[in-house]
């Protein structure tokens, strides 16, 4: 099978696809031999787990809507089935960023906080302003229909960036997730992007290009943050970018859609 440049057998999109789930889910999974396989390789597969997160948070708003809930309860509902089924993963990443970027002085210092598993104020409020402006976001639909398309826009086309993140800017630690998951190439990359931006359309036309444009402009200043911050990434700058792709994606989504 071919996803632009990138040419993978069938067992390896079944494999990746797999990967993805293990790795960005805490869903219980059955055991998979992936032989081998890294997660710099199966990166263009994280939009498809992107939607299954996706899919369980609106799964969970229909829910509590039809049982009569307001859009407010069902939102946050929503909110906290995507959080049981990531394991709270780019939470972190997003806390232990603010923290570093907001509190180190030095790039050894900054990178020294983010490694460390304490939460401090920056961290904290970085994790409740998410919180805060997903859940407002999504209690503006008043269809479920509307937040699964939102939600699965914005889950597929934030994780479809991680791949590129991590092909266009170096590890900042010589250990750590980034470097063990290993090198992205360029094709991964490109198809990741690709696979994550589809799901955009759910958006409709003009909210397809909008989010777009805002998550290259997002991309571009994110990047260029973390090299100015720690010249690099790491698995916690991976798990920030997703957020604020999250956040962004459901912003737009909440114009768009309503």
């Amino acid at each position: 099978m071919k996803f632009g440049n990138l040419a993978l057998s069938p067992r390896q999109v079944v494999d990746d696809i797999a990967l993805c789930l293990v790795f960005f889910t805490r869903l219980p999974l059955p055991v998979f031999d992936f032989r081998g396989r890294s997660l710099a390789a199966a990166i263009w597969a994280a939009p498809i787990a992107g939607l299954v997160v996706g899919l369980i948070g609106a799964i969970v708003f229909a829910t509590a809507e039809r049982f009569g809930l307001a859009m407010g309860p069902a939102a946050a509902l929503a909110l906290v089935a995507t959080l049981l089924t990531t394991g709270c993963l780019h939470e972190d990443g997003l806390s232990d960023v603010a923290d570093g970027f907001g509190g180190g002085k030095s790039r050894g210092r900054k990178l020294e906080i983010m490694r460390d598993s304490r939460i401090g104020a920056y961290g904290a409020a970085a994790l409740a302003l998410s919180l805060l402006v997903r859940w407002s976001a999504l209690s503006e639909f008043v269809d479920p229909t509307q937040a699964l398309f939102a939600l699965l826009a914005a889950h597929a086309a934030s994780r479809g960036l991680l791949g590129a993140f991590m092909h266009l800017l170096p590890p900042a630690r010589v250990d750590g997730l980034s470097v063990d998951a290993g090198t992205v190439s360029q094709e991964t990359a490109m198809a990741g992007a690709l696979l994550g931006a589809i799901p955009l359309l759910l958006l409709g036309l003009g909210g397809a290009v909008f989010a777009l444009i805002l998550l290259g402009l997002l991309f571009a200043a994110f990047r260029a943050l973390c090299f100015n911050q720690i010249e690099g990434q790491t698995g916690d700058t991976i798990g920030a970018l997703q957020q604020a792709s999250e956040i962004a994606v459901l912003l737009v989504a909440s114009v768009a859609l309503s």
